[in-house]
């Protein structure tokens, strides 16, 4: 899974999410300690979430929410390869959805018995399930990463789904699982190796989607009649980073990725519509979200930074000046999951996104005077 995220370091090189905020044979849930938003810069916006990740602003003027969902029990071991030991087997269920947040931050149910997914009891039964969600014109899309038969939902794959609020339902547009099993990429990292594949973040680019995959190390383009290809297997290259965050800005892409558990590994990498990669900064933690302002800055979320693993309140969100200085917008986030500028200005990050009881995910929005272009 998405370094099945971020602990197989220690059991075979860098590799996945899912164990983002809890070391192996941790079981303990964050919700028993006490946390804080220290930025006094920082609001709660919703509350009531299960395993919030990615978020969009739609046309309407509303935020959607991509939702991991509560797992599942169902297993299919001895009906297909699985994630290996410890990781899995995962099993599965039909608990993730998409919400809906009115500007007054009022919670709604756009689509839901949508697949979600959870690691083995031993490594914590770490939740996925709608990973992101877009919008073209006025379509909404969603990620789905808790799909396929290696997440213990056989008849219900890693897709792009297409969704329609006003009847509730959606419509797979986009195989995901098949297409990463049919298109391996060139590095895989066997240790936490997922065979559906682990789609962490979904952009859209003149009507098209494009979609960053964590464990197997690529960046993919699906069309909206659902046709995929490939952009470029970051694997082939950079080895197992475990890209996570994804962005496009003035022609071209930046990544974030997860990368190590020691403070400072990540990076952001810039990648070419022709997939040439470069690193553009380093010295970052985590990094499960970036995006730019209306000044063309850079900003990355951290989902936790210091020398303690997944420690609570340590997420930061940072950001380049113009002059190529970083500096720190906003901290004491908690397992923070992604983030996106509203129409007010604001940052809105999903916090609370990893290992919490069901219904204690939120959305804090974060003021960061972006209308200063210094």
């Amino acid at each position: 899974m998405l370094r099945h995220l971020l602990r197989l370091v220690t059991l075979g090189g860098a590799s996945i999410l899912f164990i983002l905020l809890a070391p192996l044979g941790n079981t303990t849930p964050l919700h028993a300690q006490s946390l804080t938003l220290s930025s006094a810069n920082i609001s709660v916006f919703a509350t009531g979430l299960d395993n919030p990740r990615g978020l969009t602003f739609g046309p309407d003027g509303n935020l959607y929410v991509a939702e991991g969902g509560r797992g599942g029990l169902n297993s299919t071991v001895g009906l297909c390869p699985q994630a290996p030991p410890p990781v899995g087997p995962n099993t599965g269920g039909m608990t993730a959805r998409i919400s809906k947040i009115s500007p007054s931050g009022r919670r709604t149910t756009v689509v839901d018995h949508l697949p979600s997914s959870q690691t083995s009891p031993t490594f914590g039964s770490q939740v996925t399930g709608v990973a992101d969600v877009r919008f073209i014109d006025n379509t909404l899309y969603g990620l789905l990463a808790g799909g396929g038969c290696s997440n213990g939902n056989k008849d219900k794959p890693n897709a792009i789904i297409r969704v329609d609020p006003a009847k509730h339902k959606v419509a797979y547009i986009a195989n995901l699982s098949q297409f990463f099993m049919t298109h391996p990429v060139a590095h895989p990292n066997p240790a936490d190796f997922d065979p559906d594949g682990v789609p962490y973040s979904m952009i859209t680019v003149d009507r098209t989607l494009y979609l960053i995959e964590a464990n197997h190390g690529e960046l993919d383009k699906v069309e909206p009649n659902g046709a995929i290809s490939r952009i470029v297997d970051i694997s082939a290259t950079q080895g197992h980073i475990v890209p996570t965050a994804l962005a496009f800005h003035e022609g071209n892409f930046y990544v974030g990725n997860i990368d190590g558990e020691a403070p400072g590994a990540a990076h952001i990498y810039k990648i070419t519509p022709d997939g040439q990669i470069s690193i553009l900064f380093s010295g970052l933690t985590e990094v499960l979200g970036i995006a730019f302002d209306p000044c063309g800055r850079l900003y990355a979320l951290e989902s936790y930074t210091g020398n303690q693993l997944y420690a609570p309140g340590t997420g930061t969100i940072v950001r380049w000046t113009t002059a190529g200085n970083m500096e720190t917008v906003a901290s004491g986030l908690t397992a923070a999951t992604d983030m996106a500028f509203g129409p007010d200005g604001k940052i809105y990050v999903s916090n609370n996104g990893f290992n919490f009881q069901p219904g204690q995910g939120q959305i804090v929005r974060v003021d960061t005077n972006v209308n200063s272009c210094n």
